[in-house]
């Protein structure tokens, strides 16, 4: 009980799930450390991953960067220059990459995940940055706790932060959805831009707490969850939502469309919610060890990889009712 009590301290600046879980008192890392090659970097904490083509790129604590080039069978330590911890890996395409983590760091690649740089830092702002995403290959966003958006215009060698809102809402995941952003926030809201993240538009779905991921479905409507097992859909940008019943409080973390077309969402306690009418209706299935998914993936050989709290692992078709 102790050990939860301490994982879910200091809420608000946790807000994305996976650091409810994970990120009180995990230290500042400086500049000049470099990740340890650890043997056990798979059991450790992972926050994100996303696949490349047939790899498969992973991050989470101490500067972990795993990649998977045999679906998520086997995975080999990148050489990362920062302990700091890492929460979201984006890649552009198959060479081009960025992540972003605590102390503001942000690291690319331009070489597939074996090596990083560390192109961005700014420890003494004492927010993390928790998503990053590139519309192309020279202008991209980095979101964060407390309202943090920093933008670039070449590739992510050079930063510009400013407000994108009068409040400090923590800035949780960002996504396009054909020529809009989306932006999940803590306090019940959400953002649109319509003009490439010039200007942003508030959204208001009823629901106070926060919301932790966005998702496309198919035909225009959008998934948008968050704590405790709240989950909303809209057919039209988000100028309205209807909330959808989950059957579980658990907090919601991670979408994937299977390649059948099948929508999963994953989140904490081992819940796993299926839709295979694009997200009219859920069917929640429950892990049988609990464990607190981050994020989801279908590899290339149609195997579903999850990443969290306990590392990495494989899903049988069976735990999401396949």
């Amino acid at each position: 009980m102790k050990k939860f009590l301490k994982q879910f301290c200091n809420l608000r600046l946790f807000a994305a799930v996976i650091f409810l879980i994970f990120l009180c008192g995990v230290p500042s890392a400086s500049r000049s450390e470099t990740a340890v090659i650890a043997p056990l970097a798979s059991h450790s904490l992972l926050l994100d991953a996303q696949r490349i083509e047939s790899a498969l790129i992973a991050v989470g604590e101490r500067g972990h960067i795993l990649i998977s080039e045999d679906n998520g069978n086997s995975w080999i330590q990148a050489q990362v220059p920062t302990r700091a911890t890492l929460t979201a890996v984006y890649f552009i395409d198959s060479q081009s990459g960025w992540v972003v983590g605590h102390d503001q760091v942000i690291l690319r690649t331009t070489d597939g995940g074996k090596t990083w740089a560390l192109v961005y830092e700014n420890a003494e702002a004492e927010s993390p940055l928790l998503d990053i995403f590139f519309l192309d290959a020279q202008h991209g966003f980095a979101i964060g706790a407390y309202g943090q958006f920093l933008e670039s215009f070449d590739g992510g060698s050079s930063w510009e932060g400013r407000w994108i809102s009068e409040d400090d809402f923590h800035l949780n995941q960002i996504i396009v959805v054909e020529d809009q952003l989306f932006i999940a926030a803590e306090a019940g809201y959400a953002y649109r831009s319509d003009d490439v993240g010039q200007n942003w538009t508030l959204l208001e779905p009823d629901y106070q707490g926060s919301f932790f991921g966005i998702f496309p479905a198919d035909e225009n409507r959008l998934l948008l969850f968050g704590l405790r097992g709240h989950l909303f859909h809209s057919d039209d940008s988000g100028e309205s939502w209807i909330q959808a019943d989950t059957g579980t409080e658990a907090s919601l973390t991670s979408g994937l469309r299977l390649d059948d077309g099948t929508l999963v969402i994953a989140g904490l306690a081992g819940a796993l919610l299926t839709s295979r009418d694009n997200g009219q209706s859920f069917a929640l299935h429950q892990d049988p060890d609990r464990k607190g998914f981050s994020k989801l993936l279908q590899a290339a050989d149609g195997s579903i990889v999850a990443v969290g709290n306990f590392g990495v692992t494989k899903l049988s078709a069976e735990s999401i009712g396949q």
